[in-house]
């Protein structure tokens, strides 16, 4: 497998992204009830989605520690944020459920978040490649 050197940027955003995703995992499992009522969507997706956060913000602290960074896992973090963030934008206006005005809010600006780790931390790839 191959491996790439780190850099400050690369660790910088996969340690932002692992609070991000940590605080984020932590609200929805704790509050899963009360953000299902604000946001109307369904308390269980939100409970799994956070709980699926929390494994996933250690694995990128854990990421972030090395020295080098295996080239897969880094794919997978990248891809795993872009499908985040379309799930986002899907859930927001698929019509599977009705999210609240808040709710659509909330789901859109995950979108962008998830979607600029996504995007930096290509950035931190190809600069880390090169």
């Amino acid at each position: 497998m191959t491996a790439l050197p780190t850099s400050p940027l690369l660790r910088r955003i996969l340690r932002i992204d692992a609070l991000a995703s940590g605080a984020t995992g932590l609200l929805m499992v704790l509050v899963a009830e009360p953000l299902a009522d604000l946001l109307q969507m369904p308390a269980q997706l939100l409970f799994y989605a956070g709980l699926f956060l929390l494994p996933y913000a250690a694995l990128l602290l854990w990421l972030a520690r090395g020295e080098r960074l295996p080239r897969a896992a880094l794919w997978a973090v990248i891809a795993g944020n872009a499908l985040w963030a379309a799930g986002c934008i899907a859930l927001a206006f698929g019509g599977w459920f009705a999210p609240s005005v808040v709710g659509i809010g909330v789901l859109v600006a995950q979108a962008v978040v998830v979607g600029a780790f996504a995007e930096l931390q290509y950035v931190g790839l190809r600069r880390a490649a090169a």
